[in-house]
């Protein structure tokens, strides 16, 4: 497999590609019963995604293998973790199918931690499903612990578990 570069989404990069590159990664999660955003988000919800923090791809080839974004801290967020000066989080965290399994997912995660760090940011936070043990299993690997739970519903139809990590040594 080639190199892979991350770089920030450009005005050129298209949405319409992004957005199906998000459906189809969390497609799996679907056939499970998990409505997660990213499973049925528009073009409109995917550029709003973006715009929220600091949007970025890998590229493999040429090709948009996967993306994520990076939200500085959000004072107006209803989760408390979210809101603290010094956590940042991540969002519209995907791999495209055809590319799992290569370090994409790393890559683009070690990548959102330096950017971070570069920025000020002491804590990385994330959500997922609860049902969702796998991601919390990789997450966990990651480095990341448990913080708690936070209710998206309506947006989704599960608990999410809130986890965080340290972006200090």
């Amino acid at each position: 497999m080639s190199k892979i570069l991350v770089r920030h989404f450009q005005p050129e990069d298209s949405l319409e590609l992004l957005t199906e590159l998000v459906h189809t990664a969390y497609a799996p999660h679907a056939a499970l019963g998990l409505r997660y955003w990213g499973t049925h988000q528009t073009v409109s919800d995917t550029a709003q995604r973006l715009a929220s923090g600091y949007g970025f791809v890998a590229e493999i080839e040429g090709q948009i293998a996967g993306t994520i974004t990076l939200r500085p801290p959000q004072p107006d967020s209803t989760v408390a973790l979210y809101r603290d000066v010094h956590t940042w989080s991540i969002g519209q965290f995907a791999v495209a199918p055809a590319y799992k399994g290569f370090g994409i997912g790393l890559a683009l995660h070690e990548h959102v931690l330096e950017a971070a760090r570069l920025r000020g940011g002491k804590r990385m936070a994330l959500d997922t499903a609860v049902p969702a043990e796998g991601l919390i299993s990789m997450y966990r690997r990651w480095g990341y612990e448990i913080a708690g739970e936070h209710d998206w519903r309506p947006h989704t139809n599960y608990l999410s578990v809130l986890m965080v990590r340290s972006l200090v040594d």
